[in-house]
C-alpha cells in the first residue's frame, strides 16, 4: 500500500534527471505532501514517450470497463503478485509508466488497532529524484463521453525495512533502482521480475510527531 507520497523536485531538476521536456509545464505538480485520494495528476513517464514528462495522467486507474470514477478510489495501487488476474489491470499490464517522486509516507502501528501511530517517511539512499513502478490507461466516460488519463502505482511484499515501518499490511511500492527504470518500461521484460525480492535501496525516517497533516 502507498497512498501518500512527495513530489517537491522542480522542473528543471526534473528535466535534468530524466533527459526529457515536460509536455506542460502550467500543469506540472510539486508538493510537499501528496495524498492520493485527491487523485493527483503527478508527472509521470510513459512507456510510448520516455522522453516527456508528462502531467495529464491522475492517479487512480480507471479500467476503461468502469462507469463510475469514483472506483479510482479502489485502484491507487495495484498488487504485483495478482495483476495478471485482477479485472482492473490485467489488461493494461503492457502500459507501463515510472512515476516520479522525491519521497513516500508510512505509518507504524504501535498498537493492534493503529490508535497509536508513528510516521515515517522514506526516501532513496542514492536518489534525490526516483520513480516508482506504474501502469496507466485512457477512460471514456459513457455518460459524458469526457477522456481521462490515469496511472496506479505498482507495489509488493515489503522488505526488512519496510516490514517494520508498515508492520499492519507489510506492504511498499515498487520503488525502482534507477538502472531498471529502463527495463521497466520494456514490453518484454515480465513485470514478476520486480516482484518481491526486488530490492531498493531505500531510508525511512521518523517524523515528529507533533507534526499533523490533519488525516489521521
Amino acid at each position: 500500500m502507498c497512498f501518500f507520497t512527495q513530489q517537491n523536485a522542480p522542473k528543471n531538476k526534473v528535466k535534468t534527471r530524466f533527459n526529457a521536456t515536460i509536455d506542460n509545464d502550467q500543469n506540472y505538480f510539486e508538493s510537499d505532501y501528496v495524498n492520493g485520494f485527491s487523485y493527483p495528476n503527478l508527472p509521470i513517464i510513459l512507456d510510448s514517450k520516455p522522453d516527456i514528462i508528462t502531467t495529464n495522467y491522475t492517479w487512480g486507474l480507471l479500467p476503461s470497463w468502469t462507469k463510475d470514477i469514483d472506483f479510482r478510489k479502489n485502484t491507487l495501487n495495484a498488487r504485483i503478485e495478482t495483476i495478471d488476474e485482477k479485472a482492473s489491470f490485467k489488461n493494461v499490464t503492457q502500459n507501463r509508466c515510472l512515476i516520479i517522486a522525491t519521497a513516500f509516507y508510512e505509518w507504524h502501528w504501535n498498537d493492534e488497532k493503529g490508535k497509536s501511530k508513528d510516521k515515517y517517511q522514506i526516501n532513496s539512499q542514492d536518489e534525490e529524484i526516483f520513480t516508482f513502478a506504474g501502469l496507466y490507461s485512457k477512460w471514456i466516460n459513457p455518460l459524458t463521453g469526457e477522456e481521462k488519463n490515469t496511472y496506479t502505482m505498482v507495489t509488493t511484499e515489503a522488505n526488512e525495512i519496510m516490514s517494520y515501518v508498515h508492520n499492519h499490511k507489510k506492504r511498499m511500492p515498487i520503488m525502482l533502482n534507477r538502472k531498471d527504470e529502463t527495463a521497466w518500461l520494456d514490453k518484454s521484460v515480465k513485470i514478476s521480475e520486480f516482484a518481491f525480492p526486488y530490492e531498493a535501496n531505500l531510508i525511512a525516517l521518523p517524523i515528529n510527531p507533533n507534526e499533523q497533516y490533519g488525516l489521521f
